[in-house]
């Protein structure tokens, strides 16, 4: 069969809008990307303008377009959890595009405490601000004068995957896909439909909600003579892209270290105190409703914690060099299973009289060990196990090294460039996962000091109260 180019998938992500022309097989042949609007930052809110986010999305689309046959297959992937209010009848924003790193939901998830216990066990996740219904519910609380008429349907609230659709459907479909509204912390992941129960907990009516659709064979002609196929989160699409990813498959975990970072691996067969305590991710749910669970670990704004320090200039064996100060690497709090925003990025002891260099590596070892604690949690076969590395900062050596060491298992690195944006393609066309992933053996160059301080690292760390019982 001859190639042809009818396939195009984006990557809708929080920094930059990416685009990807593919033949029929869902190889990628061309990439395009642009930056996403900018973010503005005001004590704890962080928005951008959705139409200015719509319009570049647009621009690469016809950019794709142009070189795609007539009516090309269209995937989209999404940041999660970012989200808006819209005009019904206009179609414009009557909010700003309101980021999932936006904090204004912490008032809510203080007053709401009690009931985590509740929401953790319908939603799979715990009571956070980064997620879509605290923050709805604070801004509601805030505007209460939107109620009305997001009840009336004069306006709609949703993702921005919603948004798009809406727009590129004139309205005609006002959906979300299961991967994405099971962020919200609204969805039952057991039903994969809205909760009553979890909007009832959020003061939010489900009925204001979109409606929840399959990840894939969408099959909706759309005003831009394409033919939407698949919407997914974009972490979902990088999971399908890099590893194998079904309920009867445990043997592949993969570590992404990109803006933050996040440890994940298929559901375990049999519940367990030491899994039980991460997300719960829905990956995607296929047309005949079947749904994909990950659990997962995450580290928050890694990149943020590095980037005023000369990180690409350590190596392995400048690691663990300085053996009696630890530290935390992540400025906006840890991540899953502990999610405590009062506990930052922080050192044990004074780091005044470090070079920036020494700074970086300590962080840089904050960052292998956080990963190596959850791979501990997750790796219960170490024999049977495949870790693959993926994200912009997995290609520092050092990175790569550090985990290799304080793993059991076998570590690869994932070549392929552009995983969201690969596994979107993939998904199209209805292909398994990792069809095109590449990768390449991490050789380990024994490093005896980091593994040696990673077990004193565990110990501070443990004395912090982070627990893995939390």
């Amino acid at each position: 069969m001859a190639t042809t180019l009818n396939t195009i998938a984006l990557d809708l992500g929080t920094t930059a809008i990416k685009a990807a022309i593919c033949n029929n097989s869902s190889q990628i042949e061309e990439s395009f990307s642009d930056l996403a609007p900018a973010i503005s930052v005001d004590q704890g809110q962080y928005v951008s303008d959705a139409m200015e986010y719509l319009s570049i999305v647009e621009r690469l689309l016809k950019k794709c377009q142009n070189t795609c046959e007539k009516k090309p297959l269209l995937g989209i992937c999404y940041q999660r959890s970012s989200f808006l209010v819209w005009n019904s009848a206009s179609g414009l924003p009557v909010t700003k595009l309101i980021s999932w790193q936006d904090n204004s939901g912490q008032a809510s998830c203080t007053e709401l405490i009690k009931h985590n216990p509740l929401i953790r066990q319908l939603s799979g996740l715990p009571l956070t601000p980064y997620y879509f219904a605290p923050k709805l519910r604070s801004l509601l609380q805030r505007q209460p004068e939107l109620l009305p008429s997001i009840a009336n349907k004069t306006l709609l609230i949703g993702t921005l995957d919603s948004f798009i659709i809406w727009h590129w459907t004139a309205g005609r479909h006002f959906m979300t896909d299961t991967s994405m509204a099971a962020r919200t912390l609204l969805m039952d992941i057991h039903s994969g439909q809205w909760s009553k129960t979890l909007g009832d907990i959020f003061s939010i009516p489900i009925k204001i909600l979109p409606k929840i659709q399959p990840s894939i064979n969408l099959n909706l002609p759309l005003n831009h003579d394409a033919i939407l196929k698949v919407s997914i989160a974009d972490q979902s699409a990088a999971l399908l892209a890099n590893v194998t990813f079904n309920n009867n498959d445990e043997s592949e975990i993969l570590v992404n270290l990109g803006t933050g970072g996040f440890v994940a691996r298929s559901e375990p067969k049999q519940s367990n105190k030491t899994t039980d305590v991460y997300l719960h991710t829905l990956v995607y749910q296929d047309h005949q409703r079947n749904q994909i669970i990950a659990i997962e670990g995450t580290l928050n704004s890694i990149t943020a914690a590095l980037q005023i320090y000369p990180f690409q200039t350590c190596k392995i064996k400048d690691l663990a060099n300085i053996a009696d100060i630890f530290c935390i690497a992540e400025p906006t709090g840890i991540g899953a299973p502990f999610f405590r925003s009062d506990i930052r990025m922080q050192f044990s002891k004074s780091v005044e009289h470090l070079s920036k260099k020494q700074i970086a590596c300590l962080l840089l070892e904050a960052i292998i060990f956080r990963v190596a604690l959850i791979l501990e949690d997750f790796n219960q076969q170490p024999d049977n196990t495949r870790i693959y590395l993926s994200g912009g900062l997995s290609n520092l050596s050092c990175l790569q090294q550090g985990i290799a060491n304080c793993s059991t298992s076998p570590v690869f690195k994932v070549l392929q460039r552009h995983s969201s944006l690969q596994g979107t393609a993939i998904l199209i066309n209805n292909l398994s996962p990792t069809t095109y992933r590449q990768s390449e053996t991490v050789i380990k160059t024994i490093h005896k000091p980091l593994v040696e301080k990673y077990q004193q690292w565990k110990v501070w760390f443990k004395e912090l109260g982070f627990s893995r019982k939390d």
